[in-house]
C-alpha cells in the first residue's frame, strides 16, 4: 500500500522557512499631501506633507522619493514638512542631506549667524524686535544657494513666523516700467566693512586673510578698495532677475529693498548720514551706474512682498524646504525662546554678470 504524504508537523516547516514578504506601500500611502487653508493641493503654497503611518522615518523616505521631493518643490515652491519625528539637530541635517547630499557653508555674509553643525547655522541673529523683510537667500551675491531648509527646533511663544512669497506671482505684480528700469540699469551694492556698525569683512568673508577675499572678489567680479584701519569698500554689480535652472521661470531676485538706506529706520538713517555719506553706509544699493535709486519705486517692492506674504506659526518640529528661486523668506517679531535651524544645497552660479 502506498504512504500517503506526511501532512505532521514537518510539512509545516515549508511555510517556517518561507520569507515574508515586504509591505510595500506607495508614496502617496505613507504620506499625504495638502494645505494649511482651504486651497486644494494644486494651488498650496506651501505644500504640506504630513505621514499617514506613525514612526515614518523621513530620511529614510526622502531618500527612496527624490525625485518626487523636487517635483513638488518645483511645482509649489516651498514644501511645509510636519507630524514628522526630527528630533535635533542631527536628523534634520540627515534629512536636508538626504535630498541634497552636499551642504553649504556660508560665505560673503550679510547678517550674523552661529554654525551648530557641519553647515547647519543658526537664522538670522537679529534682535528680536526686529522685522527681517521679505528677500532670497544671497540675491545679492553672484552665487547663491538653489534649496533652503528651516527646521523649527524650539517654537517662540508668539510672533516669529517665517512669512513666504511666492516670487512667480510676485514678478508679475510689478510695475512693468520699474522692471523695464532695473532690466537696462542692474544695481549696484556697495558695503563698508569695519565701520564699527555692521559685520567686519573678517566675519562677512569668513578668513583673517586679505588674499582670500581679493580671489574671491577676483572670481565674483566685485571691485575692492582697502582703506585705513583695517576698512574694506566692496562694490558689485548684480543681476535684478533670476531664472530658474529647471522650470525656466524668471522671478524678481536681488537684495535691493533689503540694502537700500530707505530699509532702515528713518532715525537710524539721519544718524547714520549725520556721519557717513550715501556711499559709505555699511551697505547700500544704487543703481548698476551708480546713479541712485528712488525710494519710492523700492516701498512699492516691500509693499508688494508684504501683501503676498503667506504666514503660519512654527510647530516643534517642522521642517520647511524652499526653493530659493521661487520664493522669498523673512521673519516676524517674537518674543521668548526661538530656535529655527538653516541648511543650504545646490550652489548656482551667475555667470552673466
Amino acid at each position: 500500500m502506498t504512504k500517503k504524504p506526511n501532512s505532521g508537523p514537518a510539512s509545516f516547516s515549508r511555510f517556517g522557512s518561507a520569507k515574508r514578504q515586504a509591505l510595500r506601500l506607495s508614496p502617496e500611502e505613507l504620506i499625504r499631501f495638502g494645505s494649511l487653508t482651504d486651497d486644494n493641493e494644486k494651488d498650496a503654497f506651501p505644500l504640506l506633507v504630513e505621514p499617514n503611518i506613525s514612526n515614518l522615518n523621513l530620511v529614510s523616505w526622502a531618500q527612496g522619493h527624490r525625485d518626487l521631493v523636487e517635483s513638488k518643490l518645483c511645482d509649489h515652491g516651498v514644501i511645509l514638512f510636519r507630524g514628522f519625528k526630527v528630533e535635533g539637530v542631527d536628523q534634520f541635517q540627515d534629512f536636508a542631506r538626504a535630498v541634497s547630499k552636499g551642504l553649504l557653508d556660508y560665505t560673503e555674509r550679510a547678517a550674523p549667524r552661529n554654525e551648530v553643525a557641519s553647515n547647519v547655522y543658526t537664522s538670522t541673529e537679529f534682535p528680536p524686535d526686529q522685522v527681517i523683510p521679505l528677500h532670497h537667500e544671497m540675491s545679492y551675491s553672484h552665487n547663491w544657494p538653489t534649496k533652503l531648509w528651516f527646521y523649527c527646533a524650539v517654537a517662540p511663544a508668539e510672533g516669529g513666523r517665517t512669512p513666504i512669497v511666492d516670487d512667480r506671482r510676485l514678478v508679475e505684480l510689478i510695475d512693468p516700467a520699474i522692471k523695464k528700469r532695473f532690466a537696462e540699469k542692474k544695481i549696484m551694492y556697495i558695503r563698508n566693512y569695519g565701520q564699527g556698525v555692521d559685520l567686519t569683512w573678517q566675519e562677512a568673508f569668513q578668513t583673517e586673510d586679505r588674499s582670500v577675499v581679493e580671489e574671491y572678489a577676483r572670481k565674483s567680479r566685485m571691485q575692492l578698495e582697502w582703506r585705513d584701519d583695517n576698512r574694506l569698500c566692496a562694490r558689485s554689480v548684480r543681476q535684478v532677475f533670476a531664472t530658474h535652472p529647471k522650470t525656466g521661470q524668471t522671478v524678481w531676485f536681488n537684495h535691493a529693498h533689503m540694502f537700500h538706506s530707505s530699509n532702515m529706520p528713518a532715525a537710524v538713517r539721519e544718524a547714520l548720514l549725520a556721519e557717513f555719506s550715501e556711499d559709505e553706509l555699511p551697505r547700500n544699493a544704487f543703481y548698476g551706474d551708480g546713479s541712485p535709486i528712488e525710494g519710492s519705486i523700492l516701498g512699492e517692492i516691500r509693499e508688494l512682498y508684504e501683501k503676498e506674504a503667506v504666514r503660519f506659526t512654527w510647530k516643534e518640529g517642522d521642517v520647511m524646504m524652499v526653493d530659493n528661486f521661487l520664493a522669498s523668506h523673512g521673519r516676524e517679531p517674537f518674543t521668548g525662546p526661538r530656535k529655527i535651524l538653516v541648511a543650504m544645497a545646490e550652489l548656482y552660479e551667475n555667470t552673466d554678470l
